[in-house]
Parts: structure tokens; C-alpha cells; sequence
């Protein structure tokens, strides 16, 4: 079973998301199931997370229900910190070994992918996709053989900074969310001024 783990915050998880993983679980080649893993806590950016990982967890199960093949997963709050990539493919491998895994990012991503830890690992021993983003160009005449580019992944624009500023300022921003996304944020009063932290 070839699993593809699509890692990030979600904070919170939008159509962006949703339509990146429609994409890939449904439309590349040799693709069974993609698995959004909700990071606990970014390395690189360890305060960059609002909400809580619980309600992070819980909104994108929403975003995902009518998403064949793609699920959330709490994988990585199990893991020691920090939470860095290598050690969670290599976690997931012994945890699953009769799946095959293959990790998702952008095209964003790709160009400080040297920056990463034990990025050469990551490389060696597990197949990269990697989906556009608008203002970053891949060439892929120089991608190694274990890296993908998906050229027909959707494009799309959305930033989470955005959608949280939005709420924050008293707007909505139901455009980019999932029906029940919305409402989940507006019932537990995420990234507003009265949010608490704890």
C-alpha cells in the first residue's frame, strides 16, 4: 500500500488543503491513500501554531469527510519532540512496514529542502512528491530519481495567516473554509482576540 503523507499545520485546514489532497488521492498514479499528518509543533517554526493540536486534529477530520482515500492522523503526536521529518517517515516505516511511504510538499518547500534535517536521508531512502506553488518554479530536469513533480496538482492560493487574520479582524472568511469547518471555528471561538492559548 503506497501511503502519502501530507504534513503541516492546518491551523486551520482549508480548501487549498482539501483540493491538494483530493488531487492526490485520487488522481496520481500509484497513489492508495494520502494521510494529512497534523503537525504538533513545527521545528522550524515552533510558534507558529494557534490553535490547539486537538482542534486542529478535529477540523481537518471534517475537511476530509467526503475526501475518498485521505485521512487525518495523530502520528507525530507521539513522537518525541523535536518533530522532525526524517524521524517520522522512519517512525511510520517500523510502525506500518507493510506500507510504502512517500512524502508531499511544495514547490516552496523544495527550494529550501537542503535547509531540512537530514534532507539527503530523506532522499536516499523515500520518494518526494512535490505540487506547484504560484511564484516558485521547479526544474525538473535536475530533480533526483526519487522526486516527483505533480504538474497537475490544483493551484491554489489560500494562505491559513489570511484565513486567521480574517476571523481575527471580525470577517468572515467562509470562502476558503468547509461548511463545517466554519462553524467549528465560530462554536469554539478560534483565532479571535478571546482565544486562549492553553
Amino acid at each position: 500500500m503506497r501511503v502519502v503523507v501530507y504534513s503541516g499545520s492546518f491551523d486551520p485546514i482549508h480548501y487549498g488543503h482539501q483540493a491538494l489532497a483530493r488531487y492526490v488521492a485520487t488522481e496520481v498514479e500509484g497513489v492508495d491513500a494520502v494521510w494529512l499528518l497534523v503537525t504538533p509543533r513545527n521545528p522550524l517554526k515552533p510558534d507558529a501554531t494557534h490553535a490547539s493540536f486537538l482542534h486542529r486534529m478535529a477540523m481537518t477530520g471534517l475537511a476530509l469527510r467526503d475526501i475518498p482515500h485521505a485521512m487525518p492522523s495523530s502520528f507525530e503526536s507521539a513522537l518525541p519532540a523535536p518533530h522532525y521529518t526524517i524521524t517520522t517517515l522512519l517512525a511510520l516505516r517500523q510502525r506500518y512496514p507493510h506500507h510504502e511511504f512517500s512524502l508531499l510538499i511544495g514547490a516552496d518547500n523544495w527550494e529550501i529542502f537542503h535547509s531540512w534535517h537530514r534532507s539527503d536521508e530523506i532522499l536516499k531512502e523515500f520518494e518526494i512528491l512535490i505540487y506547484p506553488r504560484p511564484g516558485f518554479n521547479v526544474d525538473t530536469s535536475r530533480l533526483p530519481d526519487s522526486v516527483r513533480f505533480l504538474a497537475g496538482a490544483p493551484l491554489c492560493d489560500i494562505s491559513s495567516t489570511i484565513i486567521r487574520n480574517e476571523i481575527a479582524a471580525g470577517h468572515t472568511a467562509t470562502r476558503f473554509l468547509h461548511p463545517e469547518v466554519s462553524s467549528y471555528i465560530t462554536l469554539n471561538k478560534l483565532y479571535g482576540q478571546s482565544f486562549d492559548r492553553s
